[in-house]
């Protein structure tokens, strides 16, 4: 999994990057909620672990804001406040579960496992369009137009990741990770698997939808 944390509290922080990294898991921490908003915003992460209090901006807040934004992410938010109205909150802001402090890791992992097998079903049930394009992450069907579009299956995750993501750009770092976790293979291998994703999605059409915004990253978008 690709996991942000959102927590102020360094040692459990490290605890947790302990914990999961080992396991094969990749992790990105924010210390405060205006980070993690940002981080949460801009990565294709496959949940979210959130402490309910954070400086800067709140987790209630931070989750709300990002369900106002769009963002489906699932969310595990970690309260020291056990408490039916408290858990209610959460909930409410657009958690989909939670855990009360102190907890297990191995709880929080099982959690997420389940939290991430359930949005990734219904994920591929949902068709993504963007201008004449499509995609059906269930069947993996690609058509712009009339047009079928057959594509390898790294240019297929980078499709995958840019239409979920969209209108957001996506760093070079974010695809990488997204693709190949901590280990791209080399500096030129997202350029050539964009180049045939380019080929194949825009090269027939007057319009263009993937888009290089330089020193940035890249974007799919019909605006």
């Amino acid at each position: 999994m690709y996991l942000l944390l959102i927590e102020d509290n360094r040692d459990l922080a490290r605890n947790m990057f302990d914990y999961f990294e080992p396991r094969g898991h990749t992790m990105d921490l924010a210390g405060d909620g205006v980070s993690g908003l940002h981080l949460a915003a801009s990565n294709p992460y496959d949940a979210i672990i959130l402490d309910l209090m954070l400086p800067g901006m709140d987790g209630l807040t931070l989750c709300r804001r990002l369900r106002e934004g769009g963002q489906q992410t699932p969310v595990l938010m970690l309260t020291a406040r056990d408490s039916l109205d408290d858990k209610i909150a959460g909930l409410e802001a657009g958690a989909d579960d939670y855990v009360v402090k102190p907890f297990m890791l191995r709880e929080v992992e099982a959690r997420l496992n389940a939290l991430v097998r359930r949005s990734k079903a219904l994920g591929a049930t949902r068709t993504l369009q963007i201008g004449d394009l499509s995609y059906d992450p269930g069947t993996l069907k690609v058509e712009r137009g009339n047009r079928s579009i057959e594509l390898p299956p790294i240019p297929l995750r980078i499709l995958d990741l840019l239409m979920r993501s969209s209108p957001r750009v996506l760093s070079r770092d974010t695809l990488e990770r997204g693709i190949w976790g901590d280990s791209p293979p080399d500096s030129d291998a997202l350029r050539a698997h964009l180049h045939i994703l380019r080929n194949a999605i825009d090269k027939q059409s007057d319009k263009p939808l993937i888009k290089t915004h330089r020193g940035i990253g890249y974007q799919i978008s019909d605006a």
